[in-house]
């Protein structure tokens, strides 16, 4: 409404339910004027971006939207610098084989010349090796098999004074399913959470969980925000964390990212990020034969979202997860449940089975493909590329790998500088 010449929007989808995220897609589709965004919705950032900028280990780099679509992302990135730099490393060995076998006799010569150009690929001309992230792995400490039967509602009703939220809904959750809870803000999803944990009682109806072995672990939506901030990183975990050792918790932290300096560090010195790995950190190290998640990506960045989609994968146990993350549903869920009209819609199916039973749902998410199509480049097969797209593919590839030389050079004159 203010009518700005710049968006610049910090992790806006953040508390958004689904219905608000679309809307907001297409709104900023529309704009006109230079949008620039921080955000780890990877859905959200398909629709929207026409470059990236990744800034890690202190350097940024910038990929248009077309070749990182081409890429693959990052990792292909990474993977064809990496490509890059061996072919060069093969290069220097032979040539200092070279000059060993010519060192001697007539042909020491020609050993001096491909000493002078070992030389000056040496000191200008090297591809720096990539720096390639080690895969954090994670997983939730199970104690046990539960029953069959993990969840009971029955004829639930429930509401805060004349707002009801659930009139008459029904719900029964068995071992090892893994559920998604949809639905609008304000429908009543954190507050069935609550009702599951025995935080609010229902005004009629039952909510029992299974009697036997049913042990539930309970992430709230604002769980960072509840952190002692009076306390440190080490000794935040270590009060939660029963029958694990010291070396064991640090192994944990260190996982998720908190080096060694960082243990004695106060929690109200740590970013929204790090205080939302440290409150996973802190709930990670409860055993349990049931996940309880409120809204678990908010604040996370993708590497983390990944590391936790495949903890929740791995995990045997039963997962009931409220969230707007579209990915992140859709990597994890065999089961989808509507909060809808104070009822409980049960969709018996992935997320991919609720969009094509639910036609409104189905045909957005049609529509978003649609758009996502047409914005990314055709990829040929190079015998059915014409001589200029040919000639475009090979510019590309030498911007990606001059963009590394670059980079090597720069860090190398740097270095020089220190």
């Amino acid at each position: 409404m203010q009518e700005p010449d710049l968006l610049l929007l910090d992790e806006p989808t953040n508390h958004l339910d689904l219905d608000t995220i679309e809307w907001l897609e297409g709104y900023l589709q529309k704009q006109d004027v230079p949008i620039v965004v921080i955000s780890h919705d990877r859905a959200f950032l398909d629709q929207l971006c026409t470059k990236i900028v990744e800034t890690d280990m202190g350097i940024s780099k910038t990929f248009f939207w077309e070749l990182f679509r081409i890429c693959d992302g990052e990792s292909n990135m990474v993977e064809a610098q990496y490509a890059a730099w061996e072919k060069q490393q093969k290069e220097i060995e032979h040539t200092k084989e070279l000059i060993n076998r010519l060192g001697g006799g007539a042909n020491s010569g020609r050993a001096s010349s491909e000493e002078k150009k070992l030389e000056i690929l040496q000191e200008d001309g090297l591809v720096e090796k990539p720096f390639q992230r080690k895969q954090l792995k994670i997983r939730f400490p199970e104690r046990g098999r539960s029953g069959k039967t993990i969840l009971t509602i029955q004829n639930l009703d429930f509401g805060f004074g004349d707002e009801k939220l659930f009139d008459k809904a029904n719900l029964i959750v068995e071992r090892g399913e893994k559920v998604a809870i949809i639905g609008p803000n304000g429908c009543g999803k954190s507050t069935l959470l609550k009702l599951i944990m025995g935080l609010e009682q229902p005004n009629g109806g039952e909510v029992l969980l299974g009697e036997h072995n049913v042990l539930p672990n309970y992430f709230e939506q604002n769980q960072a925000e509840a952190l002692d901030l009076n306390k440190t990183v080490l000794q935040t975990v270590e009060e939660d964390a029963e029958d694990w050792r010291i070396d064991d918790i640090k192994g944990l932290l260190g996982r998720c990212n908190f080096k060694t300096d960082m243990l004695d560090r106060k929690v109200s010195l740590l970013s929204g990020g790090e205080k939302a790995r440290l409150a996973f950190c802190k709930f990670m190290v409860k055993p349990s034969t049931l996940l309880i998640l409120d809204e678990p990506t908010n604040h996370l960045d993708i590497p983390s979202k990944e590391m936790l989609e495949e903890a929740i994968s791995e995990f045997q146990g039963t997962v009931i997860t409220v969230s707007h993350d579209r990915y992140f549903i859709k990597q994890i869920v065999n089961r989808v449940v509507e909060v809808k009209d104070t009822k409980l819609q049960d969709y018996g199916g992935d997320y991919n089975y609720y969009l094509e039973k639910n036609l409104e749902a189905r045909d957005k998410e049609l529509e978003r493909e649609a758009e996502l199509e047409a914005k990314a480049p055709k990829v040929k097969a190079k015998s059915k590329m014409s001589k200029e797209e040919k000639e475009v593919r090979k510019k590309q590839k030498v911007i990606a790998f001059q963009q590394a030389k670059a980079k090597s050079k720069g860090s190398k004159n740097l270095k020089r500088w220190k």
